[in-house]
């Protein structure tokens, strides 16, 4: 359960930034020095552009506090490998690394790997299966299955590696499937990476299996709204992200004059750096945190880094950087032990 704390978060997308290394490494160690707590990597295509766990792990060794989040397709991609790539980004950010969930309509995807296209509620389903194939894996080796024991020549204790024995519950809309494991990798240094969904999935996808609700709404002004309605149905066990696309006056340019260019389909403030200061104070009182959007990466992050992070935090409204710590520090959740643990089990399907 999140004991999350106030004051809030913020977190970035990094979708404008990507193309080559010297983009992605400005971006993030740009965020990171404005003091954003996590950023964000879409994974929507681009030409030239690798996916966004790939940029991601590129982003891991030149950065020491933010907390790197791709968005990871659990739909078309096979939940073994969802689960240890998301591992694998756990060492690489030394404990930062999380995962938002992607369970998009895409028949282009589909195609590519020969499967028929998932609509409607069959989106949920999957998305809450590979959740749950990833937890399991993720459990399956115990914290201390690594020995190194160079007289026996043992390098793990097999007794402390485990099956996750998974199988698609009935009435599963999707061709079935099942998932021994182990993994293949050790247990990730958080135990469980954070794990956070849209909204949209709510339902097939319960509560109980992730750790953050990102949280969209048609408008700025019904954005306070939703989050709230999103927070009775989840409880606080849950962390509330507000999405928010971000338009600001810069230097010598108008927001009204660049948002006519720009569309999210999400929440959008266009304004001054003063106005939408004021506005994430009103929201970071409803929600945990809160997702930016800019229209222009580098534009909109200079205005953010130069006037609205530290203006929110003189008024205490953001909750300090975590040194060395992990995405489950910034989120206020424990590490778990694993639920395959002899000695401190904890309950089955507790692993958040």
């Amino acid at each position: 359960m999140s004991t999350f704390p106030r004051p809030g978060f913020l977190a970035i997308e990094l979708d404008g930034a990507g193309r080559d290394g010297a983009d992605i490494t400005r971006a993030v160690v740009a965020a990171e020095s404005a003091g954003f707590h996590a950023a964000t990597f879409t994974d929507a295509p681009a030409p030239g552009r690798t996916n966004a766990l790939q940029r991601a792990a590129f982003a891991g060794p030149v950065t020491r506090t933010i907390a790197l989040v791709p968005e990871v397709d659990s739909v078309y991609t096979e939940p073994f490998h969802v689960s240890t790539q998301l591992a694998s980004l756990d060492y690489v950010s030394l404990g930062r690394a999380g995962w938002i969930v992607a369970a998009a309509e895409s028949p282009e995807a589909a195609a590519a790997v020969g499967r028929s296209s998932v609509t409607g509620a069959a989106l949920g389903q999957e998305a809450a299966a590979s959740i749950e194939v990833s937890r399991r894996l993720w459990d399956s080796w115990e914290d201390d299955a690594v020995i190194r024991d160079v007289p026996t020549g043992r390098y793990i204790d097999v007794d402390k590696l485990h099956y996750a024995d998974f199988e698609t519950p009935a009435g599963f809309a999707g061709a079935g499937y099942s998932v021994k494991g182990p993994s293949i990798i050790p247990r990730p240094l958080q135990g469980q990476l954070p794990v956070l969904v849209p909204a949209s999935l709510l339902g097939e996808v319960s509560a109980e299996a992730v750790d953050a609700v990102l949280v969209s709404a048609p408008t700025a002004e019904l954005l306070a709204t939703e989050v709230r309605d999103v927070q009775a149905r989840v409880g606080a066990g849950v962390a509330i992200v507000a999405e928010l696309d971000v338009v600001l006056d810069t230097r010598g340019q108008a927001a009204g004059s660049r948002v006519a260019t720009f569309d999210g389909g999400r929440a959008a403030f266009a304004g001054s750096a003063a106005g939408l200061t004021d506005f994430l104070a009103s929201l970071l009182a409803e929600a945990d945190g809160v997702r930016l959007h800019p229209a222009s990466l580098f534009v909109d992050l200079e205005e953010l880094s130069r006037l609205v992070l530290p203006e929110l935090r003189r008024r205490g409204l953001l909750r300090p950087v975590v040194q060395d710590g992990t995405f489950r520090d910034v989120l206020g959740l424990e590490r778990p032990a694993s639920r395959y643990a002899s000695a401190t089990a904890a309950p089955h399907g507790a692993g958040k």
